[in-house]
């Protein structure tokens, strides 16, 4: 037996088609495509401006493969962890980080991740596959209710910083994007979206040919080579001089800046060189440093660098006219906070 389509892999002109096919008028797969899409049904029984024998047919021909919060966990801070099951099984985590002034949808890209960063939980996963769109998207939905439910206010930022590597989902990642941007879609502005990369030099490129208006993040961590590649592996395939050759083309493509995610562990770059190289790969394009705690994912090999050096690497920054903001973390009770999502509950 043929298994039904997913109906949100349809395009609207698609759908449109499909119901002039049905001998119906077309303006019938703008309705559905508004529900799946602005609405977030994910049943055919929602939608309630269509017929009952409209709803049966589409029952018959399609289904929507939405996602299911299996478990959602609230930190002593406001955090909320969702462990979210897909149509085939598979978990993936996400998180609604809540601020005095914002909410923020912290999303997954992969089942899993392709990279191999030292540091981070998610990276011990396997990559067993890439989010359709449609997941994506769904999480966003569904955070955004968590928020208007808890925080009494809609999502107002989203930043793909969850499990897997973005860059390594291209096509699917803008997709979600687009349907999130789209009037028709869930209408946020682009400008409230980072994507955060672990940094893909080709990819960053693809970016800036593609006119993307949201804003990148760049997983820094360090800016010497050899000490890089100790912690990011696969550094050794995306060095530093061609990740900077990107980031300078995408300045140069969008004129909009860039920001530098980055740790300072305890032995490992926390040094006063380290400071030095920062600043002098931070001065080749205009950027802003976001210095962040570290999380520990119980091995011990990573260690929070001692404050003092985290002062010296703000008072190095700042006398080089480069913006840095240190970002705390949340929700580290529940291992929500950032390197620690790996599907514990799983």
């Amino acid at each position: 037996m043929q298994s039904k389509k997913d109906i949100r892999s349809l395009t609207k002109e698609q759908l449109r088609q499909f119901f002039v096919d049905l001998g119906d008028k077309a303006f019938r797969g703008n309705q559905v495509y508004e529900w799946l899409w602005s609405k977030g049904a994910h049943n055919f029984e929602d939608m309630t401006n269509l017929s009952k024998e409209i709803r049966a047919h589409l029952q018959e021909n399609f289904v929507i493969n939405h996602i299911a919060v299996d478990q959602m966990q609230r930190s002593t801070d406001g955090t909320i962890k969702n462990a979210v099951r897909l149509h085939d099984g598979l978990v993936v985590e996400s998180v609604l980080i809540p601020t005095e002034t914002r909410t923020t949808a912290c999303v997954s890209s992969q089942v899993g991740c392709s990279l191999d960063c030292k540091f981070c939980a998610t990276a011990r996963l396997k990559r067993m596959r890439n989010l359709n769109p449609d997941e994506i998207f769904d999480q966003v939905v569904a955070i955004d209710r968590e928020s208007r439910l808890y925080h009494g206010r809609p999502l107002s930022n989203i930043v793909f910083m969850g499990m897997g590597e973005p860059l390594m989902n291209y096509k699917n990642v803008l997709k979600s994007i687009d349907k999130i941007t789209q009037d028709d879609g869930l209408g946020m502005s682009p400008k409230r979206i980072t994507l955060s990369t672990s940094g893909v030099p080709k990819m960053i490129r693809k970016l800036a040919d593609d006119e993307v208006r949201f804003n990148l993040a760049v997983s820094l961590h360090s800016a010497i080579q050899e000490t890089r590649e100790s912690i990011m592996p696969f550094a050794k395939q995306f060095t530093l001089d061609d990740l900077l050759d990107s980031i300078i083309y995408w300045y140069e493509k969008t004129r909009k800046m860039v920001t530098y995610e980055y740790v300072v562990w305890k032995g490992i770059n926390d040094g006063d060189e380290d400071i030095k190289a920062l600043v002098r790969f931070c001065s080749r394009v205009p950027s802003k440093v976001n210095l962040i705690e570290y999380n520990p994912i119980d091995d011990g090999q990573f260690q929070q660098a001692h404050d003092s050096r985290i002062d010296a690497y703000i008072k190095g920054l700042e006398k080089a006219r480069i913006p840095v903001t240190v970002r705390r973390s949340r929700g580290k009770d529940i291992d929500a906070a950032c390197g620690q999502l790996a599907n514990k509950k799983a």
